[in-house]
């Protein structure tokens, strides 16, 4: 709803008519075909709402001024303000979405049946270069976001398995336990056997001053009376009888109690129950952590975006069927789509489309969706409100709003935390990100960022490693065989990103001495005395495209096998099953033609080394055997690199 009263006087009549057009015209095709793919006929209810937002604020910086109508708002006027928002402003998307406003201002007031004659604004037909703040990232939106550290995605990931994996079915058995106290409390009536049990039920607790069965607060605790009314199958009158008579609400206040209800626990974390009861008053909370853990394992393990997962319903995995060699296919994932949503006349689509290529879902979403589906009725949303709003459920209709599952992520990670320290292992809570909150874009991200620069790494992220390249690869039938711009995009950036870091700290390594083994020892060398052309360049998608298919120039690192690779798909051992663009660095075969090493990962070959002998010391013998004939072969490829090293002086760097 626009609220005309906050607006200058001068020009809400004006300004009416301007939002009037823009809400009920469209923009002709010559003028669409002018501006660029972005630019829509129609804009979708919120992008109309923000647009004359920034009318408003148009309106009143020419109030400001002594402007009292758009037909004294020239070319000139239109170039002050577009400076004075560069200005003004550090966030260059903020400054571009304003600009677009003002040129949709100007070209629906061309449409108009009655012209106020604002001027055509100067970045129209200039460009916007120069009226934007200057730029600090190669891109926004989830490109320019830091990735999760891993030191923080590894836990956390490990805890939504776990509790999708492990402790669902008694939380899901917890929940319909609840319900049918709740159901039975309210439906109860008065009858001497409800009475009677009753009485049982409270009698031994009021005689041994035991604690209460209590629901509220810690600070302010109060007797539970649906949990009690659901055991006993007592009413509610008999209920506040028997509480009154009893005293039993100044006695909770000083012995609240539990209210543990009679389902079996199954569920183990660190080999030992992780509940001796569920309680009455955890369940909705546990329902809460369990849909998050639901939608961190879709989120992380699929690549979609967050109103994608949002928007799935029930049965958007259906099981795969049998193929003719009686081996099941892959589960896919069939939703819509909203960033590209556009209809045939070009214009936004807020429902979204359906996506003509699905996602690939890999066993832990699978498990994740098929628990998101118990939660809620057939073909509601996955994420339907009046299902995961517990214990109670807003009006209207539509999937969690996007604040409210950040806040629930940020609570997931505190009752992980709480929950490895309950069970004594302390080694899987999840650390603070250096970067701050976790948010919901930032898990896209991070899958692009462990795909390009984590071939091994931690064991809670080895699923998509082995998985995720499979179901991401471009030859294959996964995710990415689409021909529209996806997660591969963030993929080609991030890998872009990794091998210019990788280039520029080598050639920075080897200008001071270091020294370079290995069968591509002379071809690593050559290609990092270029890295200067990586200094100072802000990796876009499209430089990152032409970047990776330049051979010469990729060079990539392995921490995990602290090796680098020069790769050349000629030479590589990695693909087994074919040629391929890039190396596969979880499959690196030591007498690879592309490997090299530099001085630092020999010294971190020693440094391994030595931990791991220190671990067969505490080791029985046939395994202490097999370490420390580990660590020999660690050190003898830490020797060959001392032995055949050479350095940027020894070999023609041009």
């Amino acid at each position: 709803m626009l609220h005309w009263q906050t607006w200058p006087a001068v020009f809400r009549d004006e300004m009416r008519l301007a939002a009037w057009n823009l809400i009920n015209g469209q923009l002709r095709p010559t003028f669409l075909q002018e501006h660029g793919s972005r630019m829509r006929s129609r804009l979708s209810m919120s992008d109309t709402y923000n647009t004359v937002g920034y009318w408003k604020q148009f309106a009143r910086w020419l109030e400001a001024r002594g402007i009292g109508s758009l037909a004294e708002c020239s070319t000139s006027v239109l170039r002050d303000y577009g400076l004075h928002l560069r200005e003004t402003s550090h966030n260059r998307g903020h400054v571009l979405k304003s600009l677009a406003a003002l040129t949709r201002l100007w070209a629906f007031d061309q449409l108009s049946a009655r012209p106020s004659g604002v001027g055509r604004p100067p970045w129209d037909e200039e460009g916007v270069d120069d009226y934007l703040p200057t730029a600090t990232s190669a891109g926004g939106g989830e490109n320019s976001t830091e990735p999760i550290a891993e030191q923080t995605m590894g836990p956390l990931l490990i805890w939504a398995m776990r509790v999708v994996d492990d402790l669902s079915a008694d939380i899901l058995a917890g929940w319909a336990e609840r319900q049918r106290l709740l159901e039975r409390a309210r439906t109860s009536t008065a009858t001497p056997v409800g009475l009677a049990a009753l009485q049982a039920y409270l009698r031994p607790m009021i005689a041994g001053n035991a604690p209460l069965p209590a629901t509220g607060t810690s600070a302010e605790p109060a007797v539970a009376r649906a949990y009690i009314g659901g055991v006993t199958g007592a009413s509610r009158y008999q209920l506040d009888q028997v509480i009154t008579k009893g005293g039993l609400v100044g006695a909770v206040a000083k012995r609240p109690g539990a209210c543990p209800m009679d389902v079996p626990v199954t569920a183990r974390i660190a080999g030992r129950l992780w509940r001796t009861s569920l309680d009455f008053n955890e369940a909705p909370v546990l329902m809460r952590h369990l849909a998050t853990a639901a939608f961190i394992v879709c989120a992380y393990l699929t690549g979609m975006r967050t109103q994608e997962i949002l928007g799935l319903r029930t049965g958007c995995c259906p099981d795969p069927i049998v193929g003719s060699d009686g081996r099941p296919g892959r589960h896919l994932i069939r939703g819509n789509e909203y960033k590209a949503a556009i209809d045939e006349d070009g214009n936004h689509q807020s429902a979204g489309t359906m996506r003509q290529a699905p996602w690939v879902a890999i066993t832990p979403v699978v498990n994740a969706i098929r628990v998101l589906e118990r939660m809620v009725p057939a073909g509601h949303l996955l994420f339907d409100h009046h299902a995961h709003d517990l214990p109670f459920s807003r009006t209207g209709t539509g999937s969690l709003k996007l604040g409210a599952l950040r806040d629930r992520v940020e609570a997931f990670v505190t009752w992980a935390n709480h929950e490895a320290a309950r069970h004594g292992i302390d080694s899987e809570a999840i650390p603070d990100d250096p970067h701050g909150a976790i948010g919901l874009q930032r898990f896209r991200r991070t899958l692009a960022w462990h795909i390009a620069r984590r071939p091994g790494g931690l064991v809670a992220l080895a699923i998509q490693y082995g998985h995720m390249r499979t179901a991401f690869d471009r030859t294959t039938e996964g995710y990415a065989s689409r021909s529209r711009n996806g997660i591969h995009d963030l993929i080609d950036l991030e890998t872009a990103r990794a091998v210019a870091d990788t280039v520029a700290a080598l050639h920075d390594d080897l200008e001071h001495g270091a020294g370079i083994s290995g069968p591509a020892a002379r071809r690593v060398i050559r290609a990092a005395a270029k890295a200067a052309r990586f200094a100072g360049i802000l990796i876009t998608l499209a430089s990152a495209r032409k970047l990776l298919k330049n051979e010469d120039a990729m060079i990539y690192d392995n921490p995990h096998a602290l090796l680098l690779c020069h790769y050349k798909r000629g030479r590589a051992l990695c693909h087994r099953d074919g040629v391929r663009d890039t190396p596969s660095l979880d499959r690196c075969v030591p007498s690879c033609g592309n490997i090299a090493r530099t001085d630092q990962q020999a010294f971190q070959l020693r440094e391994r080394a030595a931990v791991i002998e220190t671990q067969a010391e505490h080791a029985p013998k046939p395994i202490g055997d097999r370490l420390r004939a580990n660590a020999a072969r660690l050190r003898e490829q830490a020797d060959k690199h001392e032995r055949t090293r050479i350095t940027i002086t020894g070999t023609d760097a041009r």
